[in-house]
């Protein structure tokens, strides 16, 4: 049977990110992320916000780039997978759990000095697909999976697309009726 294990999210940090190191010199940084949820009046009542809290683990080069440019307020894109926490509560004993994202990809969003709010524009992709991107990936448990964390991130532009074999030509006046 097939998997499939992928988040994404977008949302404004909670707090600002604190960078820690493992042992082995790992950066590991943690941050909170509020996702905001409009739900449509019915009934002519009014429009309902819902806001949602996610924990996110960031490993290696992001991590450190988290640390280095976020701040509080300020609005990223997370693609990563879910991660289930478990652990024994040392005062009652009983088993609890959380559900959390581990990172594989961040897109800082908005302006560079934007603290609050706001969202859209673009910005740099670390550990994605897409633009500019870092391999800083991690695991879970405390310890980071795959790869090599000491020889640093791998870097990596986004592919250039080949140049046409031929000139298509003049392209025909249309005028300017734009469809959108």
């Amino acid at each position: 049977m097939a998997s499939l294990n992928k988040v994404m999210l977008i949302g404004n940090l909670t707090r600002d990110p604190e960078v820690r190191y493992t042992p082995k010199g790992t950066a590991v940084t943690e941050i909170g992320l509020a996702i905001n949820r409009y739900i449509p009046a019915t009934d002519g009542g009014e429009r309902r916000e819902e806001t949602t809290y996610v924990d996110v683990t960031l490993w290696g080069k992001t991590a450190e780039l988290a640390g280095q440019y976020l701040k509080k307020g300020r609005p990223v894109f997370i693609e990563g997978r879910l991660q289930l926490e478990s652990w024994q509560d040392k005062t009652t004993g009983q088993n609890r759990s959380k559900l959390s994202v581990v990172a594989d990809g961040m897109q800082f969003l908005g302006g560079r000095n934007e603290g609050e709010g706001g969202g859209g524009g673009g910005g740099e992709s670390y550990g994605g697909s897409s633009g500019r991107s870092y391999s800083g990936g991690g695991g879970g448990g405390g310890a980071p999976r795959g790869g090599d964390y000491d020889s640093g991130p791998s870097y990596s532009s986004a592919p250039s697309r080949p140049a046409p074999s031929h000139s298509p030509g003049p392209l025909p006046d249309e005028g300017d009726d734009i469809p959108f």
